[in-house]
């Protein structure tokens, strides 16, 4: 009879205690321990593999037509970056003829390879300007408005200084559509916002890149590098750029 009752009030007769349970080996003194863990099964993997495929086709499908959009807004005025190549200098003549405005302006900093700012005659803003009256813009349609920023942030440099150009000329402006090129297009637009404030509608016109097709941009070296770089360059300005307060000297005042 005791030893019945031995047995029975042993840990053993209805399951080990928890505190009784051997420690989990270890190795590297007791840096390590090895411990049961949930893992997917063939099913699991297979499911987790379709559905990144499923988002790397939405991804390539989405990204392109996401940063190059285009939204015109039907204004009479008209803005074009200046350091876009000329066949989106050709795209803008094209759409000053099809459109209803009344001015261009061409925007950009001093080019590349000159160290700085020297002249307003030595930036994009006026070789952009050269490039249209050479396809057919009037001269009296077109008004350049340099920047002498040079260093990071030059859209909205170049917006600010269109912004300020409007101001010192009390030219009125509500809304503007702006052209670029493809995938800098969502950037520009929000840059411009940015610059020129509430009151002022930006729209934007994306020009195709002809050097690959937008829908297999993924096959061509260029369209990766682009839509990489820009894809950053966008979730930046997004959501880690804030604009200096006017004054400053990061964002620049145009005396003329």
């Amino acid at each position: 009879m005791s030893d019945t009752l031995k047995d029975s009030s042993s840990p053993n007769a209805f399951g080990a205690s928890p505190l009784a349970q051997p420690a989990p080996p270890r190795a590297f003194w007791g840096l390590f321990d090895r411990k049961e863990r949930w893992a997917l099964s063939w099913r699991g993997r297979v499911i987790l593999a379709f559905a990144l495929v499923l988002v790397g086709a939405l991804f390539l499908r989405g990204v392109y037509p996401f940063l190059a959009t285009t939204h015109r807004l039907g204004a009479d005025v008209l803005a074009v970056e200046g350091w876009v190549h000329e066949y989106a200098i050709q795209a803008t003549a094209d759409e000053f003829r099809s459109g209803s405005y009344r001015r261009v302006f061409t925007t950009g900093g001093p080019v590349e390879g000159i160290g700085g700012y020297i002249n307003d005659f030595q930036t994009s803003a006026s070789v952009a300007a050269e490039l249209l009256k050479k396809v057919g813009v009037p001269d009296e349609s077109l008004q350049m408005v340099p920047s002498r920023v040079m260093d990071r942030d030059r859209t909205y440099a170049s917006a600010v200084a269109l912004r300020n150009w409007f101001r010192e000329h009390n030219m009125p402006v509500h809304s503007i559509d702006v052209v670029t090129e493809d995938l800098h297009a969502r950037r520009t637009r929000l840059l411009f916002q940015k610059a020129l404030g509430k009151d002022v509608q930006v729209g934007i016109i994306a020009v195709p890149n002809p050097d690959y097709p937008a829908n297999r941009w993924w096959r061509y070296s260029e369209g990766v590098k682009d839509v990489i770089s820009e894809g950053a360059a966008y979730v930046y300005a997004k959501f880690f750029f804030w604009p200096a307060r006017e004054g400053s000297h990061h964002v620049e005042a145009l005396k003329r």
